[in-house]
């Protein structure tokens, strides 16, 4: 273990619980302790009530012999509760060493749990020529915001925004664009609030038209796609500057959301091109893709369909061609051999559950995946309007990202500007982009993944309840008592008896890092959202029931290092959710 790492209270507690197991009934020996956080104390076993059926003896009986073997410098007073809980007490000195130690840290004393796991996040993956629109915005905020979460706990995280940047419909683009040059598409020809993507995106739309109302067209762009796909070096040419055009689009929504994409991370559907044909090869040497109906598909021998038939997966369409059932095993196959990855993270919604538990059986069959490697499709639900149905824009089309990120920093600056109206200009739009930008993201990452949420902007900007505005400006108002404290320094004094609102708070800091790891394994960003919201509260107790500043030493001191590490723990949180943390608003 690091110097820097401080185990949480909860750990040594359970440690001291299964030490008492041992001493008293060494047939329960290694049982679990059972301990969790307790509104009735700082921790509760319920090892008692889980274990009496099998240690022949009655909860409220073998609670007691745990009690009398229970012990340790972390254990203060333990009662007996209710049919067999153990309501444990820590030592007041101990929790405010927890304090120190966790202040003096530079990662505030979390332990790293997934050291060194080679972990693949999948996530984004926008098509190229086209929109981000509404649908790209969970999986670019979640898969970031997972990513973030798992490499600050020690993963070796390898982001990958698994374009769309292949297929015939770029065949008719470049043909389009070949035959009309005095079209505009490149982001430096383009005004106003048109970017390259929404410019190619219209111009593919007019290629469309003009593919199904003239044959001639038609049969060149086929010609373009065949060009394409045999590498000729012009056709190639003109798609790479399509691509580049498209990123550079990308990358501002990128840079506005704050996420931790880069080029570097962009693997497009085009790389894997050339690896298809190998691993069609390797599917029907080993018996599991199989011919039916002039196609090759590959039976699933766990998923049936209504009428009872096991459901298919395309690996070659009948003429030949490639879908992405294929592009996804060739992507998963390369990840695992040749990026070596242990941890493989799919970051889509819902509706693709089906298909990637397809994928996955798949390459188990073909012996990619190994029971040393673990394969998640981190599902999630829909974005909804504020009237709870889908999203749409007043004319029935789909919502721009861009647009959507305009009208939260517009009505963020609103309501900032309503609150204080005499705020210099400048200063105003910055706090407005923070919070704007910061609303949407924790309105979506506080929501239960799997579930469909409501965007409300409105709701999102408010300075009051569970909302990303609330928990920036919490930090600000800390920061604030911080800078009036001048230089305090950090020492604490583990001799002074603790208030009920400074336990409260200290047992939620020393939560941190058992949070994370939580996040961690069940992928669900929202337990850190909750976390950070609770911990916000816990602060506005404990200020309104302890006062700081005015305070005598060495309690004063006690109580600024609390809001000091307040401040860095909801500073440090909100950046694994990609949320900025301002230090005014």
């Amino acid at each position: 273990m690091s110097d820097h790492e401080v185990p949480p209270l909860l750990g040594h507690v359970a440690t001291a619980v299964s030490a008492a197991i041992d001493r008293a009934r060494p047939d329960l020996a290694g049982a679990d302790p059972v301990v969790r956080r307790s509104e009735h104390a700082d921790f509760q076993s319920n090892a008692a009530l889980a274990l009496a059926k099998r240690a022949g003896t009655k909860p409220a009986d073998l609670a007691a012999q745990l009690r009398t073997t229970l012990g340790g410098d972390r254990v203060g007073s333990v009662e007996l509760s209710g049919p067999g809980f153990l309501n444990i007490k820590v030592p007041d000195h101990a929790v405010w060493e927890q304090v120190s130690a966790r202040l003096a840290s530079p990662r505030l004393g979390v332990t790293a749990p997934q050291d060194g796991v080679r972990t693949v996040v999948d996530y984004s993956a926008p098509n190229i020529a086209k929109e981000m629109h509404v649908g790209h915005l969970r999986t670019t905020i979640i898969g970031d915001s997972l990513a973030r979460v798992l490499d600050f706990l020690g993963a070796d995280v390898i982001r990958q925004n698994h374009l769309g940047d292949w297929g015939t419909q770029f065949g008719m683009l470049i043909q389009y664009l070949d035959e009309h040059p005095e079209a505009t598409w490149h982001h430096d020809e383009l005004t106003g609030n048109t970017s390259a993507v929404s410019a190619l995106d219209e111009l593919y739309k007019a290629a469309r038209k003009e593919f199904d109302a003239d044959p001639a067209f038609a049969d060149r762009s086929r010609s373009r796609v065949v060009a394409l796909q045999s590498g000729d070096p012009a056709t190639i040419a003109r798609w790479k500057e399509i691509v580049a055009e498209s990123e550079t689009s990308f990358r501002d929504i990128y840079d506005r959301l704050g996420v931790l994409i880069t080029p570097e991370d962009s693997v497009g559907e085009s790389f894997y091109d050339p690896m298809l044909a190998g691993t069609i090869d390797e599917l029907v040497a080993a018996g599991i893709a199989v011919e039916s109906d002039g196609a090759l598909v590959i039976f699933s021998e766990e998923v049936t369909g209504p009428d009872g038939d096991p459901v298919p997966l395309m690996v070659r369409k009948r003429d030949g061609g490639y879908g992405y059932d294929t592009t996804d095993l060739a992507t998963i196959r390369y990840r695992i051999r040749d990026l070596e990855a242990q941890r493989l993270l799919y970051v889509t919604d819902s509706r693709q559950a089906l298909h990637f538990r397809l994928i996955f059986e798949a390459a188990r069959r073909a012996g990619w995946l190994a029971d040393a490697v673990d394969a998640e499709h981190v599902a999630y639900g829909t974005v909804l309007g504020p009237d709870g149905r889908p999203f749409k824009t007043r004319a029935g089309g789909t919502v721009r990202l861009m647009d959507l990120l305009d009208d939260a920093v517009a009505r963020a600056r609103a309501v900032v500007a309503e609150r204080d109206p005499g705020r210099d200009a400048a200063e105003l739009d910055r706090i407005a982009e923070d919070a704007g930008i910061g609303a949407v993201k924790y309105a979506d990452l506080s929501t239960s993944r799997v579930k469909d949420y409501a965007f409300d902007v409105d709701r999102m900007v408010s300075f009051t309840g569970d909302t990303g505005v609330y928990l920036q400006y919490a930090h600000t108002r800390i920061r604030s008592i911080l800078r009036k404290a001048g230089d305090a320094g950090d020492t604490v004094d583990p001799s002074i008896p603790l208030e009920p609102a400074e336990r409260a708070l200290a047992l939620e800091l020393d939560a941190y890092g058992t949070t994370l790891a939580e996040v961690a394994d069940t992928l669900e960003p929202h337990r850190l959202c909750g976390y950070l919201y609770d911990l916000a509260r816990d602060f506005t107790v404990f200020y309104e029931a302890c006062h700081v500043l005015s305070a005598g030493e060495p309690v004063r001191g006690n109580r600024l290092a609390l809001c000091r590490l307040t401040a860095r723990t909801l500073e440090h949180g909100l950046g694994l959710l990609g949320i900025a943390a301002p230090e005014r608003m």
